[in-house]
């Protein structure tokens, strides 16, 4: 790369976009990368502020900016990811499905690490939509040494740092314990909060049984579900640890293994995930889940539903970012609850 004046600039071509603001009116690229000057450009070259330009001088050791952020987003892509247009060494990972997204936060620090390049992305396991953005790729200076790219790719590895797990189509079954429910006392308010939850997923309700505080009622219930084949049961009820609150007891009963049974979460602390079998999760969800705006639940859910399944570290984990602070209007997931990784 040579610096010229801005008179001598003709003929010659650009090795970075030139910006141009113009207030109210334009923000945006006025001459591109690899443009060859003008005489006609040069008043409006000056009329941006560019007194001198920088023309590329080719040498075998150095990349463009542009060059480089396509070795960056490489190590971004993977399927349902696709790039943005490379503009002045920057290049975006754009979602192409919903779905969670995961990043590898450990190779993205040591990516980090290195001099004169980055990638800022979302937080791991975060909901998104095709058409979301989930990344953006920078190199710093307007050329860099081939051998910081070569370091690049050496520590990012072959394995992409972003992936997006669609969602899967669930056949989910709700389970409501609570002798006040089931002898008609009070309403049952935990259905529609669960069907509300679930249906941004794609999921299909088989359908709700309300029943008494009593371990066989529920197994039976369960079970029933289980015969209709579906992928997931929810609890709703009798999670606290009083004697008549039954619950955890009756999952166990149906020889589901309990992964956890408490979470370090605030609201959802007696939140338990248990799996049937091999991948058949069942999560019995305290109280809260029912007239708290965010809790444990949705945390959890958009990972189960992805089809990742949990072992307890991954509730351990959630300890780090997992005290909602009751902010009135909720503005969950637009806020600090659960991302703490």
């Amino acid at each position: 790369m040579k610096q010229i004046r801005t008179e001598d600039a003709v003929g010659h071509v650009l090795c970075h976009d030139i910006t141009q603001i113009i207030k109210d009116v334009k923000k945006g690229v006025a001459f591109k990368k690899g443009h060859v000057v003008t005489e006609e450009d040069i008043p409006v070259l000056l009329s941006i502020g560019k007194e001198h330009l920088y023309i590329w001088e080719k040498d075998e050791k150095m990349l463009h900016e542009n060059e480089a952020a396509e070795i960056l987003y490489s190590l971004c892509d993977n399927e349902y990811i696709s790039p943005s247009e490379v503009k002045e060494g920057k290049i975006e990972a754009i979602a192409t499905c919903d779905g969670l997204l995961k990043v590898d936060t450990e190779r993205l620090i040591d990516v980090n690490s290195i001099d004169q390049v980055m990638i800022a992305t979302r937080h791991t396991n975060t909901m998104v939509h095709a058409g979301d953005k989930l990344a953006g790729t920078r190199v710093i200076p307007l050329l860099i040494e081939k051998e910081v790219m070569e370091e690049v790719k050496r520590v990012g590895g072959d394995t992409p740092l972003l992936k997006i797990m669609p969602y899967l189509h669930k056949k989910v079954g709700i389970v409501t314990t609570g002798s006040e429910v089931f002898k008609g006392r009070i309403k049952d308010a935990f259905g529609p909060v669960i069907r509300k939850k679930l249906e941004p997923f794609g999921a299909e309700v088989l359908g709700q049984r309300i029943v008494d505080d009593k371990i066989e009622m529920i197994t039976d219930a369960i079970k029933s579900f289980l015969e209709e084949g579906a992928d997931m049961i929810v609890c709703t009820g009798g999670m606290s640890v009083d004697p008549d609150d039954v619950t955890p007891t009756a999952i166990k009963e149906v020889g589901a293994h309990i992964v956890s049974y408490g979470a370090p979460v605030l609201p959802g602390a007696m939140f338990l995930l248990a799996y049937y079998e091999k991948d058949i999760p069942i999560m019995g969800l305290p109280g809260c889940v029912m007239y708290a705006g965010a809790t444990v639940f949705d945390l959890v859910l958009p990972r189960v539903m992805a089809g990742e399944k949990l072992v307890k570290r991954d509730l351990v984990k959630l300890g780090h970012g997992g005290l909602c602070t009751g902010c009135k209007p909720c503005v969950y997931p637009h806020c600090s609850f659960g991302k703490g990784e």
